[in-house]
């Protein structure tokens, strides 16, 4: 029996950054592991496809062309400690305003 390893490094509104590629965003959702369709995994070029048996975690992200949603392993992601707010445009309606590097969540989800 393996050991899972279930316990998210980041939280809920965190700011992360892309080990790879040139993208911030915010922590709203986490998976205990893998949990996006077999078609996105297969998408991914094979050398670096990340382990399924770890955190996924998905994000409001922004680069410097556009703002979307990511979903990234816990292995491409390094904590942000810019300070710098993200400007995603659906950040007020899940989280309350940025504060010491986080942004505190809205505990009124719909």
């Amino acid at each position: 029996m393996t050991m899972m390893k279930s316990h998210a490094k980041y939280h809920l509104g965190q700011v992360v950054r892309h080990r790879k590629h040139p993208f911030r965003g915010v922590v709203f959702d986490v998976d205990p592991q893998f949990a996006n369709t077999e078609e996105w995994y297969q998408a991914i070029p094979e050398d670096s496809r990340p382990l399924k048996e770890q955190p996924f975690y998905h994000l409001l992200a922004e680069n410097d062309q556009s703002y979307y949603v990511a979903y990234v392993s816990e292995q491409n992601l390094i904590a942000d400690y810019s300070g710098e707010p993200v400007d995603h445009p659906d950040i007020p309606d899940m989280f309350g305003p940025f504060q010491d590097g986080t942004y505190p969540l809205h505990f009124q989800l719909n």
